[in-house]
């Protein structure tokens, strides 16, 4: 068994880590751009129905899910070959970390 399989349950949500950091995320074009080198990079993995970047709020970089990206699938298949192929990819010279989330909490927020 992979270490994602082992971590979580599969399922159609997939948690990014280690990609942006709390500066990068305070920045509005730099967030645009993540958000699109994000979503076109997923997409070929899948097809994509939404994609969260929680923000620090207020300049609260300790706020709930900042610096993890939420990609959400139409499939959990989707979600696993992308977890399969963006496992230990670099980003911004960052290595990667995915899990798997649990669909219930990411449609409540609860990050």
């Amino acid at each position: 068994a992979t270490i994602a399989t082992m971590a979580a349950p599969a399922t159609e949500v997939l948690c990014l880590m280690n990609m942006v950091t709390p500066e990068e995320l305070l920045d509005d074009e730099e967030y645009e751009e993540i958000l699109e080198d994000v979503k076109e990079e997923c997409s070929k993995h899948g097809r994509v129905k939404s994609i969260e970047i929680p923000r620090p709020y207020r300049g609260n970089v300790n706020a709930p899910g900042v610096g993890k990206i939420y990609v959400e699938y139409f499939s959990m298949g989707e979600c696993a070959k992308a977890t399969a192929s963006l496992t230990g990819r670099k980003f911004a010279n960052r290595v990667v970390v995915t899990s798997y989330f649990d669909p219930d909490k990411y449609h409540r927020r609860e990050f």
